[in-house]
């Protein structure tokens, strides 16, 4: 897909956790300013803010979340959900 040159206006990351950093780097590649960039399940029940967790998930997200808060490519926030599941949230992000 990289090797089209051929960016996607929408990329939605909700796939297995641990690699979330990495598809974020190809969200990246693979998007123009103006690409809106989706990550769910970054708040997993609020484990993602124990820095001692050894849950890869967890571990992945907070990867992701340290990659997005640096990356002067993109604004972005991140957005907390509530409901029968417990709570979770959801990251976006606008390529500048």
């Amino acid at each position: 897909m990289a090797a089209e040159n051929s960016p996607f206006d929408l990329i939605f990351i909700d796939a297995d956790k641990p690699n979330n950093p990495d598809y974020f780097k190809w969200a990246l590649k693979l998007s123009r300013p103006g690409s809106l960039i989706v990550a769910d399940n970054v708040v997993r029940n609020g484990a993602v803010i124990d820095a001692t967790s050894s849950d890869p998930s967890v571990q992945g997200v907070r990867r992701f979340n340290e990659l997005l808060a640096s990356e002067p490519r993109v604004n972005a926030t991140a957005i907390q959900t509530v409901g029968s599941k417990g709570y979770d949230g959801f990251a976006i992000a606008i390529v500048n």
